[in-house]
């Protein structure tokens, strides 16, 4: 059931704000203008009608809410569909949620250990650390004096959120339904995004279990550090961390102020990046600037360090291996190359028309490559070779969405710490490395190697599974043969069938012929 007045307040604020307008595909819609006209007749003349129609919508979603916030930055990684202008103003909405205090964190902590909290804890401070949309972070010191983050789960959150959640796809169906173009929008494929991403971060547990395996990749690394999970005192509402101190990365007047050199922090960064997809195929998929931080211990070669890994991105080995040879025939302007390899992993169809695509493709990318390499935006071009593969049906997929979103926000962090950043020489270079590397005789063996034990399994097996096969072989060879026999019979049977209506249609003419003869005899 849709809860309705929460279903009234949504479109309260959709008409104060006139969303309506904010596409032209909403804006044609006769009926729809005219009610949210209607509606929205108490704001009138509000300062907020006078608002470009992307912060319009940005306010709107800030006026609807925590959950409607984490929604809105979400929308912002469509950028595949989404005009840019309203993706970069959604890009800036920040969780600044107040924080609750009851029931208070030490009532959370005994529900979850479902122990008294001081049995496991030598301290915890009632205050807030963070707050965002669906949990905050308390500070804590464990007996042996670690000092640690309590993160727990606003309380009823989920609940809210399925509440919320059920009119969104109500208001998708109406918008695919009653909007012109509607469907063209994909309204409900983008709230099953938003479904799967928010409520995957509801399990804090699958939280901890990301935080743990993007340790181990860099465990003694000198790129990036990642708190360590304490399991022991971690449940599915609650998860327990080492906590970090170090520089938030969008300050940058601390990282100056310690001697930080920006230009290899930002280097480091595309760096961390392009080895978590292509070396991992395991990647932080919410790297703005609110979860990352530096360690400035040595200025001259400064390690980052992630928290808060809820959305994580990975692609298989086929996706990965496709896109570094899509990328590989970008940086050649091989558009043809870049057309087979669409078709040829699917992403899009077999009946696509290769010249076609690949036509379109230059069309894209001809006139980005007339700027300097280091002025253009490599997340923008990804974007729109998405776009475009869009109108030749390409199926959206969510680990290349993902992905699409964290190198957007790997590259404008990256200029933001240092401007003249270019993406290119520090992709291309590895990108060419790791396609070298796969057809190393080294590689070769080595993924012979991790095949050996599954052909071990399988050999004893072996024989059966030949004497099987030559009983399919014989019982399809039979049904085969039982067919032919039977196609052979009805031809036969067809065949009598012709002959028979022949000599019928014949012996009618006959008759016929006879009594014409008899009725026309003088």
């Amino acid at each position: 059931m849709i809860h309705l007045p929460r279903l009234l307040r949504i479109v309260s604020v959709a008409a104060k704000y006139r969303l309506d307008q904010i596409s032209p595909q909403t804006s044609q819609s006769f009926a729809l203008r005219w009610a949210m006209r209607l509606w929205g007749l108490p704001w009138t003349g509000s300062r907020v009608r006078s608002l470009p129609p992307p912060q319009r919508l940005k306010a709107a979603l800030e006026e609807l809410g925590p959950i409607y916030i984490k929604f809105g930055q979400l929308l912002s990684t469509r950028r595949d569909f989404l005009p840019t202008d309203i993706s970069d103003e959604l890009q800036s909405l920040q969780d600044k949620v107040p924080g609750f205090t009851s029931p208070t964190v030490h009532e959370l902590i005994e529900q979850a250990l479902e122990s008294p909290w001081s049995g496991h804890f030598a301290s915890v401070e009632t205050q807030a650390l963070a707050s965002a949309s669906i949990a905050q972070v308390h500070a804590a010191t464990l007996p042996d004096g670690e000092q640690v983050v309590i993160k727990v789960l606003r309380p009823g959150i989920e609940n809210v959120i399925r509440q919320d959640i059920r009119v969104l796809k109500w208001l998708a169906r109406f918008i695919e339904k009653y909007v012109p173009q509607g469907k063209r929008l994909r309204p409900r494929e983008v709230i099953a995004d938003y479904e799967h991403v928010i409520l995957g971060e509801l399990n804090l547990t699958s939280e901890g279990a990301n935080t743990s395996l993007l340790r181990r990749n860099f465990e003694d690394s000198p790129l990036l550090y990642v708190p360590k999970v304490y399991w022991h005192v971690s449940r599915d509402n609650m998860l327990v961390t080492e906590r970090i101190h170090g520089i938030p990365v969008s300050d940058i007047d601390r990282l100056n102020a310690h001697g930080v050199n920006l230009k290899k922090l930002a280097e480091t960064g595309v760096e961390i990046f392009f080895t978590q997809v292509f070396e991992h195929s395991f990647f932080h998929a919410d790297m703005h600037p609110g979860n990352i931080f530096v360690d400035p211990a040595d200025p001259e070669n400064p390690r980052y360090i992630a928290i808060d890994c809820a959305i994580i991105g990975s692609l298989n080995s086929d996706d990965q291996q496709y896109l570094a040879r899509n990328l590989l025939a970008i940086f050649k302007r091989d558009y043809r190359k870049v057309a087979e390899l669409h078709v040829e992993c699917g992403w899009v169809p077999p009946d696509t028309k290769v010249v076609e695509f690949e036509a379109a493709m230059r069309t894209v990318c001809e006139p980005i490559f007339e700027k300097p390499l280091k002025d253009i935006s490599f997340g923008y071009l990804l974007v729109q070779l998405f776009r475009t593969a869009g109108r030749f049906d390409m199926e959206v997929q969510p680990s290349l969405v993902l992905l699409q979103k964290t190198l957007l926000n790997v590259e404008g962090l990256g200029r933001q710490l240092y401007p003249e950043l270019d993406l290119w020489q520090t992709a291309l270079p590895f990108l060419e490395r790791w396609n070298r590397k796969r057809m190393q005789p080294s590689y070769l063996w080595q993924q012979l190697k991790n095949h050996v034990p599954d052909w071990v399994e399988q050999f004893p097996h072996l024989p059966q599974l030949v004497l099987d096969n030559l009983n399919q072989h014989k019982q399809i060879q039979a049904i085969n043969d039982t067919l032919q026999i039977n196609l052979r019979q009805q031809r036969q049977r067809a065949k009598i069938q012709r002959r028979r209506e022949r000599h019928m249609f014949i012996a009618v003419l006959i008759v016929a012929a006879g009594m014409a003869t008899l009725y026309f005899r003088p």
